[in-house]
């Protein structure tokens, strides 16, 4: 039983909706529960914390993307479009300049 618990903490199945401090107190009660030594809790601790922060890592990136898709689909320009109009603005500017002084 306290491996499928240990196994559930370390999927990183909801770490992604909970605060570092809410996990971090939920596997230091596991392993008071379990009686792990304390080596053993250190690396319980240790590899929660991994997986807590790939959860966290892989949560930022599909919120990113999906932000992106929804801006996609509605039309809507992201800073990287706006910072790429700029760019060709700033250019044909600097062309219109150069053929308006061979006159």
């Amino acid at each position: 039983m306290l491996d499928l618990v240990k196994k559930a903490m370390l999927t990183g199945v909801g770490f992604a909706v909970k605060t570092w401090d809410e996990v971090e107190k939920t596997a230091k009660d596991i392993s008071k529960r379990s009686k792990m030594s304390e080596k053993e809790g250190k690396k319980f601790l240790d590899d929660v914390r991994k997986k807590y922060d790939e959860a966290q890592e892989k949560l930022e990136t599909r919120a990113g993307k999906m932000v992106k898709d929804l801006l996609k689909r509605g039309n809507i320009a992201t800073s990287d479009d706006i910072r790429a109009l700029k760019k060709e603005i700033s250019e044909l500017k600097k062309k219109i300049k150069g053929a308006g002084s061979d006159k």
